[in-house]
């Protein structure tokens, strides 16, 4: 130790390995990092041991110990890091891999030190037996420190470790640890930044699965004045190997919340791509969800809902067999700030789907785009304006069918426009209502396979938000537009022989919100435009072509919204088919 502050925990020691036959030790734990003192900074957390290998002929591998929590800052000194985990023994020729430790908490900051301690991060699983065996899981990340001080930053959550690869033979990937959270704030300052998920492993050479990708982790909190945390990326699916189907993408994390004063939500993030199938066989892995935007809901000035992640692509097959579906978006998050800058959050848009593999299979579908944050009420001042809703996620595209046959993936539908908020009460000169936010457009269809297949259906368009009502304003009072719809998507080529996509129909657009009778001047506010419709795509040869999506309605309001006009259909096979119908224009 040294003097004041103290030093660094110990490390843990490493497990002893088995010779022949029997499971390898576990690693210890790191020790905890001692407390700061004002002239000092809080010790690291120690790291974690490696987990001892397993015999060479049969046996599980250890797991690698968990890393020490950080040493918490004392009046102005520095918080330190958790210890990170250790990894995964190794398994010989029959046996599972171990499983990796997880990372050490941040440190606490307290009163005037500068930032809190991040979370160690796990430690990488072990890999599976040479002959059969699955690798094994990778630690969780260690969460961000606490920030209970003045100005000062939360700590940042830690990357997941990543799932151990499997053996040559038989076997799936491990899977990728979670990431760590963002640590929360309850002083003045931001909180933490969360960690990824780690990447999931890879199947054996011969047959086996990818492993799952980590989820990411949550953005921390805010229960002061400041900002919340961005949530993290989900770890990506492993990929498998000759015969098998890719991992899932972990799914992104959450962001954080603002729960006391004025600040925004935290953006969440993103799904991780889903894995690879097998060379000669398999399927593509599932993109993952991406994670829902922070919330505001103390109502804070000006202050909006996080942005929501994107989902994650799914992953293409290589041989024979499917490609994934893309990840869904993430929901916008609301926002109770007041005052015409507050927005809701954006909603994630969708991943697109995965390709079939190159001889044969059907593209994954794409995934739907995130419904938009919803704004609120307001009765601040004299003048008062209800916040905006956010624009919803436009969906994923579709994957395109295998080179022989397969059909084209649908095309994901586009996510909801969040409402605009009220505005005004008894005493409030002037009000308008919040815009509706857009909704969102889909995804184009998937092409068919370049022999044999259908092309994959055009996704929606959204509704648009409805704008806010001015509930009173004794001289003028507004009420808020409605958001457009939004557009719906081309269906997919077929192939020479196969029916071509139809074209996904057209968002309605929002309705504009009212002016209370009782007020000064009084104006509705308009309706949405409505989304236009999706063409159909032509057949090649033998098949009928796509039909056209109808228009979007427009909005109700004081003006009206426009409809959208229909897509046009596509022609039929030039040896067979018929045309396809065109889609109606709204008026």
């Amino acid at each position: 130790m040294g003097g004041g502050g103290g030093g660094r925990g110990g490390a843990g020691g490493a497990g002893g390995r088995a010779w022949l036959w029997g499971s390898g030790g576990n690693g210890g734990s790191g020790a905890l990092g001692a407390v700061g003192d004002a002239t000092h900074p809080g010790a690291a957390g120690g790291a974690g041991g490696t987990g001892g290998d397993a015999g060479l002929l049969a046996g599980t591998a250890g797991a690698g110990g968990n890393g020490g929590d950080g040493g918490s800052g004392f009046n102005n000194s520095t918080a330190s890091a958790g210890g990170a985990g250790g990894a995964g023994g190794h398994a010989g020729l029959l046996g599972t891999g171990g499983t990796g430790g997880d990372g050490g908490v941040g440190g606490t900051n307290s009163d005037t030190g500068p930032s809190a301690g991040a979370g160690g991060a796990g430690g990488a699983g072990g890999g599976g037996g040479y002959w059969l065996g699955d690798g094994g899981a990778g630690g969780v990340g260690g969460t961000g420190g606490l920030n209970t001080g003045t100005g000062a930053i939360a700590g940042t959550g830690a990357t997941g470790g990543t799932g151990g690869a499997a053996g040559w033979l038989f076997g799936n990937g491990g899977a990728g640890g979670a990431g760590g959270d963002g640590g929360l704030t309850s002083g003045s300052g931001t909180a933490g930044a969360a960690g990824s998920g780690g990447n999931g492993g890879a199947g054996a050479l011969l047959y086996g699965d990818g492993g799952a990708g980590g989820a990411g982790g949550a953005g921390g909190v805010n229960a002061a004045m400041g900002n919340s945390g961005v949530g993290a990326v989900g770890g990506t699916g492993g990929n498998a190997g000759l015969i098998g189907n890719g991992g899932n993408g972990g799914a992104g994390g959450t962001g954080g919340n603002q729960t006391s004063g004025v600040g925004n939500g935290g953006a969440a993030g993103n799904g991780g791509a889903g894995g690879a199938g097998g060379q000669l066989y398999g399927n593509g892995g599932q993109g993952g969800d991406g994670g829902v935007g922070g919330r505001n809901t103390a109502g804070g000035h000006g202050s909006s809902g996080g942005a929501a992640g994107h989902g994650g692509a799914g992953g293409s097959a290589r041989g024979i067999g499917d490609g994934g579906h893309g990840g869904a978006g993430g929901a916008g998050g609301n926002t109770a700030g007041e005052t015409a800058g507050a927005v809701g959050g954006a909603g994630g848009h969708g991943g697109a789907g995965g390709n079939g593999g190159w001889l044969s299979g059907s593209g994954g579908g794409g995934g739907n785009g995130g419904t938009g944050g919803n704004g609120t009420a307001t009765s601040l001042g004299t003048t008062a304006v209800g916040s905006t809703g956010g624009n919803g996620g436009d969906g994923g595209a579709g994957g395109a069918a295998g080179l022989l046959s397969g059909n084209g993936g649908a095309g994901g539908n586009g996510g909801t426009g969040g409402y605009g908020g009220n505005s005004g009460n008894i005493s409030t000169a002037s009000s308008k209502g919040g815009t509706g936010g857009s909704g969102g457009n889909g995804g184009i269809g998937g092409r068919g396979g370049s022999f044999f297949g259908n092309g994959g259906a055009g996704g929606s368009g959204a509704t648009g938000g409805n704008g806010g009502n001015a509930t009173m304003g004794t001289i003028t009072a507004v009420g808020g537009n409605g958001g457009a719809g939004g557009v719906g998507a081309a269906g997919g080529s077929a192939g020479q022989f196969g029916h071509g996509g139809g074209g996904g129909n057209g968002g309605t657009g929002g309705d504009g919100g009212t002016a209370a009778s009782g007020s000064g001047t009084t104006t509705h506010g308009n309706g949405g435009k409505g989304g236009a419709g999706g063409d159909g795509a032509n057949a090649l040869l033998i098949g009928n072509g796509g039909n056209g999506g109808n228009g979007g309605f427009g909005g109700g309001g004081g003006t009206p919204g426009t409809g959208g006009t229909g897509g046009t259909g596509g022609t039929g096979g030039t040896w067979f088919g018929t045309h396809g119908t065109n889609g109606k224009d709204r008026p």
